[in-house]
């Protein structure tokens, strides 16, 4: 099965604005690098060969998305959209790496500094380059978002901030031919740390993404949303979203439903539910787990209430769900989602301890579940 039209105009475009930054950005280097060997210039030659860096990147972007928009296989069983996480990281090591190249090359010329010779030709093309960064910075930075590529959004945010770079160093060569102070290993220096940082930045978010971000808080709020229009639930518990690369998340899910459906009910509505998630979000609910609740015992009632009011008077406990009581076996189970605040067995040994004492006769089941996604005021 190959490509669906929305997986292949999102690659059509990631490869499309990809090449206009590498045709771009080759030209911008080449420039920049006749200015600064035929100037002397340390910050003009570092700005080059920031763009060629760029250039690689784009070239690194093009082949994550070539990757990871390959179709499902025996090993990979969900994609292979990940890739593109890895050719992020290999984005921001080339950023990283460009930045420290610099730092020592305008270093050393800060310790053995060569006057600069600047022509009226050098400082238009530095000021024609301003302009030509800020002008691809903010296309491939739509794109990306568009797209969703973090490669993209990346690669633009970094084109923009060379646009800045680029200012730095004209401003500092017309300093020189007024003043004859000559700012560039100094310049270079500065930029080099602001290259570095950039990286650090990138890498450190891509790393995120690798090991795991919190879900989606927009992306789980519709889904909730989608779930509780169904007139059976009567809340949506305990999701988890699962990212597989850009745009794809695989999910599962508990729905409060009465005790009164049967099974034959409930398979209708998970299926229902499953359908118009994926086609309203793209996400694909792998699991619906179900929880019960009491309709007709009031005393269950009664006693969701009293329990509720313990759970809640602790700051760690954000929420209680998939509530039952069954009065004439004397058991009671539900769920307490748990804050980072507190160590999960503590937090369940304290509440077991003081429902049990408050139900001395009933066998209390008590989950204590992971703070994975936002909990919306009600729940």
């Amino acid at each position: 099965m190959g490509l669906t039209s929305t997986a292949a105009s999102r690659q059509k475009t990631i490869i499309r604005t990809s090449l206009i930054g590498i045709v771009t950005n080759v030209l911008l280097a080449a420039f920049k690098a006749a200015v600064g060997l035929i100037s002397r210039s340390i910050a003009v030659t570092l700005d080059a060969v920031n763009n060629l860096s760029d250039a690689l990147s784009s070239v690194v972007t093009i082949f994550g998305a070539k990757l990871g928009a390959r179709k499902p296989d025996r090993k990979h069983p969900l994609g292979h959209g990940r890739v593109e996480y890895l050719s992020s990281m290999i984005v921001a090591a080339i950023v990283l790496y460009a930045g420290l190249t610099a730092m020592i090359e305008s270093v050393k010329k800060i310790l053995a500094p060569e006057p600069a010779d600047y022509s009226t030709v050098s400082l238009i093309i530095i000021a024609v380059a301003i302009v030509v960064k800020l002008i691809l910075g903010r296309y491939v930075k739509q794109q990306g978002e568009k797209v969703n590529s973090g490669a993209l959004i990346a690669s633009g945010s970094d084109a923009s901030f060379d646009a800045i770079l680029s200012a730095s160093v004209l401003a500092s060569a017309l300093i020189y031919l007024a003043w004859g102070v000559s700012l560039e290993p100094w310049v270079g220096a500065v930029i080099s740390i602001f290259i570095i940082k950039a990286g650090v930045e990138m890498m450190s978010e891509t790393i995120s993404d690798i090991i795991g971000r919190r879900g989606d808080a927009e992306i789980s709020s519709r889904i909730k949303q989608i779930l509780n229009e169904e007139p059976e639930v009567r809340g949506a518990y305990d999701l988890n979203l699962f990212n597989y690369g850009p745009n794809t998340y695989y999910g599962s899910v508990h729905l409060e439903l009465p005790d009164t459906m049967t099974v034959a009910e409930v398979d209708v509505l998970t299926r229902r539910v499953e359908l118009k998630v994926y086609q309203q979000t793209g996400v694909i609910l792998t699991g619906v787990g179900v929880y019960s609740y009491n309709t007709t015992d009031e005393e269950a009632a009664r006693i969701r209430n009293a329990v509720q009011k313990a759970v809640l008077t602790h700051d760690w406990a954000l929420q209680m769900h998939g509530f039952y009581a069954d009065t004439a076996a004397k058991t009671l189970r539900f769920d307490v989602v748990v804050s980072f605040e507190i160590d999960r067995s503590e937090a369940l040994q304290i509440m077991t301890r003081e429902i049990q004492d408050l139900y001395p006769d009933y066998t209390v089941q008590i989950v204590a579940d992971v703070d994975v996604t936002d909990i919306e005021t009600g729940e």
